[in-house]
């Protein structure tokens, strides 16, 4: 660092480079962060760039001279992982240009670097090395000045002397004027400068701000908005109350995590040791304000680009829980929400006699359905491979069952009403049904089971239709019953050779739908309860002539490893406590009651409590598949996974159950459910209130616009001045 700047110089031997990475105080700081997890010895390493050039000044801020190789991160592997990962790079050295692998700062992953193609940007050059190699995409690693933090000799696996040899065009590291990638540095400008009124780095800039947000907002725009609102950046002599005021509020948004708040702060000129003094002081501190500063963004984007906030769903944590990033790791970006929410049913299915305790205390098994609606041509069928191979092991116990079946069948009509006919073979346990399954079919499957669940797959979700019955709705009442706990489905018959049986409904499924046909095939039972029983998920829109996704390989190694976790699901039997997935579903309770009241939705209230329930159900299934073990990435997952699941399930039917609720012609709107206060001024008075629900097509009526703010005062949303007619935010 220089003057808060970041510097680079290049690395042109490697003898040079092999010095850098085993000195003897590299050597400590990998310890200390891999044996004494010491997260804050990790920003004294040695950090590399292998993706630009610098500026004409030796600035690493801002530039836009891509160097002739790119670097890429692939972190977060479970040990079993890395060999696998390590092999395959390996394999494909030659085809992506391999100049340097080595094992990264934490010693779950690699880094590696290789040869740029030129014709690609550096996003498609990850993304293509990601599909060549068969790992995730890394959202986070486009950014051509992305650092490295270095490790030590024994770490590095590969290296090629290539990587040292200078761009032909860019001597002496000066921006080449002909290059269509490159600009001249005077006139480059990094978005993420605080003040950007020139080529110099403003004096508060440092770290990583850029790369790091909080849901969804850049760091760099929550401190940039923080100055405005607090009398602008310090000047000298405040720059250490100043800046300690900063990272006082910021580690409210941080996890109160120091080496967060050490990447995003702006350094003002200051060291590394007093900016370390500085952030061990704030994480001491309570913070205050920061809502309001989030707040200022948040309507400020609304207003500048309205509609669009809700337009796309939640997006998709970085860090998935280890079985949903396996079950993601071959599909391209765009589908990954899709998949995460589409493998749940065939997991659950795996389950049988396994039973968890929900919050009111009733006990649940792991009815999962999910029914994907994208538009015609979106890609629907990228849930079908993940699909297939979880219900492998089913799929090939089926068929042993179906040719005993289809045996008994052939002699029972050989012998026609002979008394000596054979019975029903007994263990005909056949989980996977057909599409066209007719009733009788259905309730037989079911009652064969043996506890087991049933499980079907429709391409068309109006193959259900097929079970529709003489009231229309039979197929709706199917899934009703089978989210409900200890429900029977069957059917009475006079005849010998009818199926009489009323056997527990354990029915999961999955099945695809456009959005037009999905909601017309609802729209009979939109106040009956199937809607908030299914979980939903979609396929984002692209742009008109966006290029073909391209699917990973499954291999030996991908059934391998998804085996583990199908054996541990298909070997759990009984009543399993998970408390950390119960605690998970009361603060998920509490968040979405929290927003109805924001929000004053009475059908996003009503959606949410089942949708919590199947959130809870999806951990408490990556809890057993994981061996029991809990881990702080499926709380994030769980929390995407329902606000996506509410999300889909407002855009699709929100105003259409509105409507149907309320009967007067009241329009939700398409954007989804919104936080009022969002929309309201500081200070704000019942006109104001009756105003703002007008425009969300809400009732304005006197009664139920004082019953809303007589909530936000019991809450501690807003306070009360005088009366209810007039009130403040809390800030």
């Amino acid at each position: 660092y220089q003057d808060g700047a970041k510097m680079m110089r290049p690395v042109l031997t490697r003898e040079e480079y092999i010095a850098l990475r085993n000195s003897a105080k590299q050597q400590r700081l990998v310890r200390e962060v891999r044996q004494e997890h010491k997260e804050a010895s990790k920003r004294y390493l040695v950090q590399m760039n292998y993706s630009c050039l610098p500026n004409k000044d030796g600035t690493l801020k801002g530039s836009t001279t891509m160097s002739n190789t790119v670097g890429m991160d692939i972190d977060h592997l479970q040990p079993e992982e890395m060999e696998q990962v390590k092999e395959r790079i390996l394999a494909k050295k030659d085809e992506l240009g391999l100049q340097m692998l080595v094992v990264s700062a934490r010693g779950e992953g690699y880094h590696l670097v290789f040869r740029r193609r030129t014709e690609l940007t550096q996003e498609e050059n990850l993304r293509w090395a990601s599909e060549l190699i068969g790992v995730p995409y890394d959202e986070g690693a486009k950014d051509i000045t992305r650092v490295f933090f270095t490790t030590c000799l024994e770490d590095l696996i590969f290296l090629e002397d290539k990587i040292f040899e200078k761009d032909k065009d860019d001597k002496d590291f000066k921006d080449s004027k002909d290059s269509k990638d490159s600009k001249d540095s005077k006139d480059s400008k990094d978005p993420n400068d605080l003040n950007p009124k020139n080529n110099n780095p403003s004096p508060c800039t440092g770290g990583t701000r850029g790369a790091l947000s909080f849901k969804g907002i850049p760091y760099s725009t929550i401190i940039s908005e923080y100055w405005r609102l607090t009398g602008g950046e310090p000047k000298e002599g405040e720059r250490n109350v100043k800046l300690h005021r900063l990272a006082v509020n910021l580690r409210a948004i941080c996890d109160n995590r120091k080496e967060v708040l050490m990447e995003v702060m702006p350094r003002c000129g200051l060291s590394e040791q007093e900016m370390m003094s500085i952030v061990d002081s704030a994480c001491k501190d309570n913070p205050k304000g920061i809502s309001k500063v989030i707040e200022s963004i948040v309507r400020e984007k609304s207003d500048g680009e309205e509609g669009n906030d809700d337009s796309q769903p939640p997006e998709m944590p970085k860090k998935l829980p280890k079985l949903i990033r396996l079950l993601t790791r071959n599909t391209p970006e765009k589908y990954k929400a899709a998949v995460a929410h589409a493998v749940f049913p065939p997991l659950a299915t795996h389950l049988c006699d396994v039973r968890f305790r929900y919050t009111d205390n009733k006990v649940h098994e792991a009815t999962l359905m999910n029914c994907l609606m994208a538009g015609t041509g979106a890609g629907k069928s990228c849930i079908d491979d993940p699909i297939k191979y979880i219900m492998a092991d089913i799929r090939q116990r089926d068929r042993e069952n179906e040719r005993r079946e289809a045996e008994w069948k052939r002699e029972c009509q050989r012998k026609g009403a002979n008394k000596d006919r054979r019975d029903r073979p007994e263990g005909l346990v056949i989980q996977i049904i057909d599409p066209d399954m007719t009733k009788p079919a259905l309730v037989m499957r079911m009652d064969e089971a043996e506890g087991h669940f049933v499980y079907v797959k429709l391409n068309e979700l109006d193959l259900f239709e097929q079970l529709k019955g003489q009231t229309g709705k039979q197929h709706f009442q199917l899934m009703c019953l089978a989210f409900d706990t200890d429900s029977e489905y069957g059917q009475t018959r006079i005849g010998t050779q009818s199926v009489t049986a009323r056997p527990k409904c354990r029915f999961n499924w999955n099945a695809c739908t456009t959005i037009l046909k999905g909601r017309r095939f609802f729209s009979r039972v939109l106040t009956d309860g199937p809607i908030s029983r299914i979980n939903f998920c979609t396929i984002n829109e692209e742009e008109i002539g966006a290029e073909q996704p391209v699917f990973g390989e499954y291999d030996g190694a991908f059934e391998e490893e998804l085996k583990g976790y199908i054996d541990r699901l298909t070997g759990a039997r009984g009543l399993i406590d998970c408390p950390q997935a119960l605690a998970l579903a009361r603060k998920l309770q509490r968040e979405c009651a929290d927003f109805a009241r924001l929000s004053q939705n009475q059908t996003y209230w009503n959606l949410s409590h089942r949708a919590c329930v199947i959130a809870w159900l999806k951990a408490c299934v990556l809890f057993v598949a994981n061996g029991e073990k809990w881990e702080k990435v499926i709380e994030d997952f769980v929390r995407w996974s329902l606000n996506y699941d509410l999300w889909c399930k407002m855009q699709f039917f929100g105003e259409d159950i509105e409507k149907a609720n309320n009967g007067d012609g009241a329009r939700l709107g398409t954007r989804g459910p919104r936080n009022l206060l969002e929309l309201l001024p500081d200070e704000f008075t019942l006109e104001d209130a009756k105003r703002v629900r007008r425009t969300q097509g809400m009732s304005t009526e006197d009664r139920k616009c004082r019953h809303m703010i007589t909530q936000w005062v019991f809450r501690g949303y807003v306070s009360q001045i005088t009366d209810y007619s007039f009130c403040k935010k809390v800030q």
